[in-house]
């Protein structure tokens, strides 16, 4: 069995270094793509989505040369699940990625101790990586930063810089990249940090949405999300005129998202369009489709292949979602999304929804839960803590009072073409019964299909996952000397192995024998376990 699984690796490997050999040849034909990730925003706050209270140049110019998606669509609704589906492609009930948080990097070792929880990596399924490995193989230089957050500790194959200093052009001469800048300036920790800010709109003239009472509050922290997003576009504008100055706009792939629903109670966590559905514009090379609008359903889980397609790699098979674009577009376009709501912070409810362009049908498993879970971090809000107030004094009317209400149903139905909002629950309108069992048909077929973790306890999760309470680690690396060459192995195939020379900084990508007369060091890594003790080799 172990010379099988060598035999595989070094088959794997070789097929990766001829996939690089054939690209080196024809690097500049490989597009540049870049992500510009905003955080914690919905639609309803720009202006290429109808809203005119203010004008965001920068991010207008870019729709006018791209094309505006109306259904995307995050699968989880707060950031560190949803960054684990943006990576790899997949579901994070799938991953074991669903809880918020699992991998604390903010807080080594401590993650929910007041429940038991610590810090960990989900073992995730065999032949699961960050997608970025695979562009890294056939020549791109990848970057990324400040943030990472994806729900598990990354691996070094991902990134050739991930860190606050990264950009593309400390990639080398002619080296296609792919570059991802996370923006956290309108995050949902910056309504408050920010409250005493200048404000770049007049509170009196923004529409309160009708789900949150008409006060003086909560007019100032809509405002400051309005203020917020106009110092994002002055941040993502220095990105778009680097970009022009370098000569790279115009044939460039530029991604513009949010990494979930707006900053608010009722948005962020919740599994309403407001907490889901996304501003996002696309520019093509040469402006292709400039100044379209696209409504096709783009969940999280499509972006991985969509990229992969885009630089002519094909999608793994482990991955969920589909290419949208590309060499490897899928003909079959989604009709649905899917998404879930588990932990968040030290608070579990489990949900589960599937959503079209015309229906959402919303599972609640546990309905002796308000929706405004007591979350300490949230609760820091101007909003929420007006909520609270007018809440106890009776002083919420029917419709801005249903969020708050102590209990909810066990299932939710909303006609999002007639009810945009999602105000009106219909699961108990007869004439909407057959769609309702259509949909929750769909649902339960899916929470199968995808072998979905929500249903198992999270500690018997962990131990499943771990070994006295810690990650498993790899074991060591297989050396193998032949002539002039030193060949590694692994014995799990789906383990990288990454390599560096003992005086460098970045780890490569181990795809052929490494030169007997230099100095490294190797190491494996997967997703779950500890990396294998360094190899040395001088």
């Amino acid at each position: 069995m172990k010379l099988i699984l060598l035999s595989i690796l070094l088959t794997l490997s070789l097929s990766c270094k001829d996939k690089a050999e054939n690209v080196n040849h024809d690097m500049q034909s490989l597009p540049n793509i870049i992500w510009l990730v905003a955080e914690d925003q919905s639609p309803d706050w720009f202006p290429m989505y109808g809203d005119s209270i203010q004008s965001l140049p920068n991010l207008e110019s870019l729709s006018h040369d791209g094309i505006v998606f109306t259904n995307a669509i995050a699968p989880v609704p707060v950031c560190a699940p949803a960054r684990s589906a943006i990576i790899t492609g997949m579901y994070p009930t799938t991953l074991g990625t669903h809880n918020m948080r699992t991998y604390n990097a903010y807080a080594k070792g401590q993650n929910e101790p007041s429940i038991g929880i610590p810090s960990y990596s989900p073992l995730v399924p065999d032949d699961v990586k960050m997608f970025t490995e695979y562009l890294r193989i056939i020549g791109y230089y990848t970057s990324n930063g400040p943030k990472e957050d994806y729900n598990f500790e990354k691996l070094e194959a991902a990134w050739s810089d991930s860190s606050k200093e990264h950009h593309w052009r400390n990639r080398k001469s002619g080296q296609p990249f792919f570059s991802v800048f996370n923006f956290s300036v309108c995050h949902e920790s910056q309504v408050w940090a920010r409250t005493n800010d200048t404000l770049y709109v007049n509170p009196e003239e923004i529409k309160v949405p009708p789900y949150f009472p008409d006060t003086d509050v909560v007019r100032h922290d809509l405002a400051v999300n309005y203020s917020n997003l106009k110092r994002l576009d002055r941040q993502i504008g220095k990105i778009l005129n680097q970009l022009k100055s370098d000569g790279l706009y115009e044939n460039s792939y530029i991604f513009f998202y949010g990494d979930h629903g707006g900053p608010f109670p009722r948005y962020k966590r919740a599994l309403y369009d407001t907490g889901l559905k996304v501003p996002m514009v696309i520019k093509f090379p040469a402006n292709k489709g400039a100044g379209t609008v696209d409504d096709r359903m783009f969940s999280f889980i499509d972006l991985a292949p969509t990229v992969l397609s885009l630089a002519g790699i094909e999608p793994t098979k482990v991955m969920q979602g589909v290419a949208q674009f590309g060499t490897f577009e899928s003909k079959s376009k989604p009709k649905v999304t899917f998404h879930s709501s588990d932990r968040f912070d030290a608070v579990y409810d489990r949900l589960r929804a599937v959503r079209s362009s015309r229906f959402k049908y919303i599972k609640n498993f546990n309905t002796n839960l308000s929706r405004a879970l007591p979350i300490a971090y949230r609760e820091q809000m101007g909003i929420m803590k007006e909520l609270r107030r007018l809440d106890s004094t009776n002083q919420l009317t029917e419709i801005t009072s249903t969020w708050m209400q102590p209990d909810k149903p066990n299932e939710e139905f909303y006609d999002l073409e007639k009810d945009p909002k999602e105000l009106h629950n219909l699961s108990k309108v007869p004439e909407y019964k057959d769609s309702i069992d259509h949909y929750r048909n769909i649902l339960n077929q899916w929470i199968l299909e995808t072998k979905d973790l929500g249903e198992i306890e999270e500690k018997v999760l962990l131990h499943n996952w771990l070994v006295d309470d810690k990650q498993p680690k790899l074991n060591g690396l297989q050396l193998q000397e032949k002539d002039k060459t030193i060949k590694l192995m692994h014995s799990i195939v789906d383990a990288t192995i990454v390599w560096r020379k003992l005086k460098d900084s970045v780890w490569n990508i181990y795809l052929e024998p490494l030169n007997k007369d230099i100095s490294f060091e190797a190491k494996a890594e997967r997703i779950g376990y500890q990396d294998s003790e360094v190899l040395i080799w001088q």
